[in-house]
Formats: structure tokens, C-alpha cells, sequence
């Protein structure tokens, strides 16, 4: 069909779309941009996008860093397409910017004693291969402190006088995350202290004599291990049994005395409670235990007079401030929401957090410690999102298959809508990660204009509800977690306002997966899916994810070096089982993602094709494990909508 291009708008619009006129029609349509590869996406009518824009230009600030000097931080934001850092020195003011790059930029640490510059982390088109800068403050200019290869970079902890700091790296051999240490002003004399073996080793925290550093390993979410490495002596020592299974432990942090850590730990518990314990003696103290949900993170004031933790009670969190000496706290008055970041000012007197809620994008507040009072620093732009136009959520829970509770939150569509009301399910990824009764931001669309309930289970296996709970769906149990979402349909179908003829499943990550499972085992029960950077078939996945993260997914999934769990994993992957898939499915995927590599989106959707599925694509060249620049963001979501229209509102 012959069209003409406006250059005019290809030029204003150039981050984001490519526009054309169809002559026949005179109807203005959005084509993807150069960096987009798509399959049997219709053109885009830019009517789609004007009905849209409303909830599409709403951006959020969290929380980075506190100068060492003044009462100024650094905010990550997002002006333009990506998330850069910017600096704010009053509350409400300008935000400067700061950092000015095509990839996002979430988050900086000042060097501790002038705060002349920042250690930032940047990765290239979404691989995940994050590099450290110095960004110097008074020059604005970045200097590559790294490799600048593929290798992963981070977790720095400081020396005090500012000197250096020890870090952990992938660079030796891409899969295991050994310790150094980089003097930044030198980075060439950076130093290998310590070789370990495997991808899930962090640098906790320096001895107040800076002779000793914690080294946390992660082996799984449900289980972790402490080590104490001395830097003199250049040995490293068990802090927790190595051999013990299935606890958690992190977060630990030095006290005045050497010898005693706090921590976080499910150690003789559902639920992590904080506790201190003595690292040569091994006695634990626990100081939470009143608390009967999952203690999230903590943070010290420099004067270790003053401490702050958080909580996640059935998904919305709470705020504690603790004496550290006393041990006592008492939970601060919040509203309802979820807490991000947080830290101390250096002087002590306030405490400065990220926080969002159902009805608010992310933004950063001080509380006040002398007076309680809560001062905001930002308010970010809400685009044209009005209080009527967000859903807000409600628990709802039923039972599956085996009587096992499970629980998620519901998002209603709007009362304007009359009858029963089109479905969409939206399954989480990790698969250990929960979903909270936060903002939707764009996804309110869906429920104000087109008239669909969200839905957003936490099926086993997702964390917040205790740690037998998250280890529900591991292994041989892999598919007890779709039968969950089985019983969510039975669920929906009892509900007088929800339309079970009209559902349709989307997730990403695992919950892409759990996408692709739910379209063969419950076919006839759905619309459609939309499965984004999803694994398709556990066996391949496992073989070609990063070797960093081999052994921490095969903790999850199963070891497919073992027989018998490579053919239960060959016989529950949906790419085996796409005969039973009849309805139309959406494919989303960044061609640089490491966790859920491009070939699992590729093998699917070629085998479909060839069996003559109905079967959408898009791909972006320079996204990784989800899309994070707005251009790709928008693209996707319209096409989304698209895809919605045609086989879930008819």
C-alpha cells in the first residue's frame, strides 16, 4: 500500500516513534523505530496513542545517596527516555541533572569524605554487564573504572578515608563473583584479594578496624551463608554452617565490637526476623520476634545511636525505629504504601526514604526525627493521571488445589463499565518476588478506558507469606504453582462482576512462564496470553543463561544434570508442549537479555509459526530483561492494547 512520510513528525517524534500516512485512508499509524523487530503487528492508529498519552507520561524518584558534607542527595529520575541521576539540594527543588546517557542509571554512591564525586553503575542496551564509573562532580565528566567487558560489577563498600573501596566482580572468568579492591583515582592498580566460587557473593560490610569484611553467599532465595575474610591473614572463616540448608541470612553489618554483627535472618522461623549474633561464638538474638512478617532491610545512623527497619505485612510496609541499644522500637506512622531506599542523614536527626502507594508514582521524603513530621522532597509528575483515574487495590484470596491459601491483590475496572467485567491476570516473575498493592501506573488504562480488572496473584513460591511458602513451587512441584492460577479461573468465574469468558494472561520472566504454561494447560479457559522475556523451555534455559546464575536457578528449578529432573523438566516446558496452545499469543523480548536469553523467545515463536498459531512479536535490540527506555515502553504498550482489543474485548 503507497503512504507518505512526515518529516516534521518523524524529527519531533524521533525517541519514540516513526509515523506514516496511509494515503488511501488518511489515517496517521505509528510504525516501530530501527531498533524494533516485530511479527504480525498490525499498524498502530496514532488516535491509539493521543487516548493513551494520559497514562503514559507519569515518571517516578527514588532515593540514591546523601552527601557526606551537606544535606544534599542524589535521586535517580527520569526526564527524558532513561533514568539518570540528578542532585537535590532543598526539598522541592530543582532537580539538577547530572548524568546524560541512552541507558538508564538507577543509582550512585559519593565518595565518603568531601563528596566530590560519585561511583555509579551502567550497563550497555540491558545486558546486565554493569560497569563502574567516577563521575566527577565538579567536571561533570565520567571516567570507565572497569574492564569495560563482560563482566558484572559491584557491591562496593568503602573505606572510610575515602581511599578505595573493595568490590565484587565476575571479570576473572564471567562466573564467579570474586573480591577486590580499587583505590578509583588509580583503577589500574585495582587488586584481586579474594578468588570464591560461584555467581552469588556480595561484600557486606568492613570491621570498624577495616581488618575484616562479611562476604555473604547466596545460594537460593531460601538459602545463604555468612563468612568472615580477613585481610591480614588472607583466610576466610564460616560465620553460619556452610552445610546448613535453607536459611536465609543477609544483610549483616559490623557493630562497635567486632566480634557481634546485626543481620536478617529465617534462621528457627516462617518469617526473617533482625537479630545480632556473635560471629565466634555463633549465639543468636532476636529482636523482632513480635513482629510475624518479613523484616525487608535496616539502615544504621554513621553514630550507631539511631536505627530504622522496615517490614512487609501482607504486602504493604511498615517503618520501625529502633534503639540499637535498648533494642526496643516503636513503628513510625506512615501512610499506606511501600517503603524503598532508605538512609540517615550524616547528622543524625532525619532519615530520608523512597516510598510509593496505590494512589502515587515513587517519591522521596526526610522524616523528622526530633518531631515526626514527614517533608517531601519531590512530587513527580503524574502525567494527566488524576486521583479518578487510578484503581485501587483489594485483597482477595481463595484456595487451590490442595487447600493451600493463596492470595493477590485485584485492581477493579471502573464503575462506569456496566455487566461483567474482562480479566486480565498478571503473574509476577522471580519467581520468588511478590506483588504489592502498589502504583500500575500506565496499566490503569486498562482499567479506566477499556474496562478490565487486574488481577495480580502471589502463588507459591512468591515471598512475603513465610518460607515454606516460597519454597512450595521448587522442583518436582514446579506446576502446583500453575494449578494455582487454575483455581484463580475456578475463583473468577464465582465472581458476579468478573467475565470468565473473557480472560487473559500475561507475566514476565517467570511469569512469562507461568504465561506460556497457563496457555497449554487451560487453553480453553483463556482469550489469549502476552508472555514477556519468559522461559519457554527449562532445559535450554538453563544451558544458556549466564553462567553467574546457573547454579543459583538450578537451586529453583532443578538441576537438569540429573536424568530423571531433565525429563520432568523436558516434559512441564510449554516449547514440548505447543499442541495444546490454541490461542492467539503475544511474545516480548530484548535481544541482550542474560537472565531469559533472546533464544527462548526465538524457539517459541518459530514453533508456533510453523504449526500456524496465531502469534505476535516483538523483540528490541537494545533492551535486556524487560524494556527500561520509554520509547520501547510506549511501543510495546500500545501494541499491547492492540492485541487486548482484538482477543480479549471482543
Amino acid at each position: 500500500m503507497p503512504r507518505t512520510v512526515s518529516k516534521s513528525i518523524l524529527v519531533a517524534l524521533a525517541l519514540s516513534f516513526h509515523f506514516c500516512l496511509f494515503a488511501q485512508n488518511k489515517v496517521a499509524m505509528i510504525l516501530p523505530g530501527d531498533n524494533l523487530v516485530t511479527e504480525n503487528i498490525p499498524p498502530i492508529p496514532s488516535s491509539l496513542s493521543q487516548k493513551v498519552k494520559k497514562y503514559a507520561e507519569f515518571r517516578g524518584a527514588t532515593f540514591s545517596a546523601i552527601h557526606p558534607k551537606k544535606k544534599e542527595i542524589i535521586i535517580s529520575t527520569r526526564f527524558a527516555n532513561t533514568n539518570q541521576l540528578h542532585l537535590l539540594k532543598f526539598p522541592m527543588g530543582d532537580r539538577k541533572q547530572i548524568t546524560f546517557f541512552d541507558e538508564p542509571i538507577n543509582g550512585g554512591l559519593y565518595e565518603p569524605t568531601k563528596g566530590e564525586y560519585l561511583i555509579y553503575e551502567k550497563d550497555n542496551g540491558g545486558d546486565e554487564f554493569g560497569q563502574l564509573y567516577k563521575l566527577d562532580l565538579k567536571t561533570n565528566e565520567s571516567s570507565l573504572l572497569t574492564d569495560g567487558g563482560r563482566s558484572q560489577n559491584g557491591s562496593i563498600v568503602w573505606l572510610k578515608d575515602g581511599s578505595g573501596f573493595y568490590f565484587a566482580s565476575t571479570k576473572r572468568n564471567g562466573s564467579d563473583r570474586d573480591i577486590y579492591f580499587m583505590n578509583p583515582n588509580d583503577p589500574k592498580s585495582t587488586t584481586l584479594i579474594h578468588e570464591v566460587k560461584g555467581g552469588g557473593w556480595t561484600i557486606a560490610d568492613i570491621s570498624k578496624d577495616e581488618s575484616k569484611i562479611i562476604l555473604e553467599e547466596e545460594i537460593s532465595a531460601n538459602e545463604s551463608h555468612l563468612w568472615l575474610y580477613d585481610l591480614i591473614t588472607k583466610q576466610r572463616t564460616a560465620i553460619t554452617d556452610p552445610n546448613q540448608k535453607g536459611v536465609l541470612y543477609h544483610q549483616s553489618h559490623f557493630t562497635d565490637n567486632d566480634s557481634i554483627i546485626w543481620l536478617i535472618t529465617d534462621l528457627d522461623n516462617e518469617f526473617s526476623r533482625l537479630a545480632t549474633m556473635n560471629v565466634y561464638t555463633k549465639k543468636i538474638t532476636y529482636h523482632t520476634s513480635s513482629i510475624h512478617w518479613d523484616v525487608v532491610s535496616y539502615t544504621l545512623s554513621d553514630d550507631e545511636s539511631k536505627m530504622a527497619f522496615s517490614t512487609n505485612e501482607d504486602g504493604i510496609s511498615q517503618l520501625y525505629l529502633m534503639d540499637p541499644k535498648s533494642k526496643s522500637f516503636i513503628m513510625q506512622k506512615m501512610p499506606k504504601g511501600i517503603i524503598g531506599g532508605f538512609a540517615f542523614t550524616k547528622d543524625n536527626q532525619s532519615l530520608f526514604y523512597t516510598f510509593t502507594s496505590a494512589q502515587s508514582t515513587s517519591d522521596i521524603f526526610e522524616l523528622n526525627l526530633s518531631n515526626g513530621q514527614i517533608i517531601p522532597w519531590t512530587e513527580s509528575e503524574m502525567g494527566g493521571i488524576s486521583a479518578s483515574d487510578i484503581s485501587i487495590p483489594e485483597t482477595i484470596t481463595w484456595k487451590s488445589f490442595d487447600g493451600t491459601k493463596i492470595s493477590g491483590f485485584m485492581y477493579k475496572a471502573s464503575s462506569k463499565f456496566l455487566g461483567k467485567r474482562p480479566v486480565i491476570i498478571s503473574i509476577h516473575g522471580g519467581p520468588e518476588s511478590q506483588s504489592r498493592p502498589g502504583f500500575i501506573g500506565s496499566n490503569n488504562f486498562y482499567t479506566q478506558e477499556m474496562g478490565i480488572t487486574m488481577i495480580y496473584p502471589n502463588v507459591r513460591g512468591s515471598s512475603g507469606y513465610g518460607k515454606s511458602y516460597l519454597k512450595m513451587d521448587d522442583w518436582y512441584n514446579r506446576e502446583h504453582s500453575v494449578k494455582d492460577i487454575g483455581t484463580l479461573l475456578d475463583w473468577i468465574k464465582t465472581q458476579p462482576d468478573l467475565d470468565a469468558d473473557r480472560i487473559l494472561i500475561m507475566g514476565g520472566s517467570y511469569g512469562g512462564y507461568m504465561t506460556l504454561a497457563t496457555a497449554f494447560h487451560f487453553a480453553d479457559r483463556i482469550r489469549g496470553s502476552i508472555d514477556i522475556v519468559g522461559i519457554s523451555n527449562f532445559n535450554t534455559f538453563l544451558k544458556n543463561t549466564e553462567g553467574y546464575r546457573r547454579d543459583l536457578r538450578r537451586v529453583e528449578y532443578g538441576d537438569e544434570r540429573i536424568p530423571k529432573m531433565y525429563e520432568f523438566l523436558e516434559k512441564i516446558s510449554p516449547l514440548n508442549n505447543t499442541d495444546k496452545i490454541k490461542k492467539p499469543l503475544f511474545i516480548i523480548q530484548g535481544a541482550n537479555d542474560p537472565r531469559v536469553p533472546l533464544s527462548e523467545a526465538v524457539q517459541m515463536k518459530e514453533k508456533l509459526k510453523k504449526q500456524g498459531n496465531t502469534v505476535w512479536y516483538l523483540e528490541a535490540k537494545d533492551e535486556g530483561h524487560g524494556f527500561k527506555k520509554k520509547n520501547n515502553i510506549d511501543f510495546q504498550r500500545l501494541a499491547m492494547i492492540q492485541f487486548m482489543e482484538q482477543f480479549l474485548m471482543k
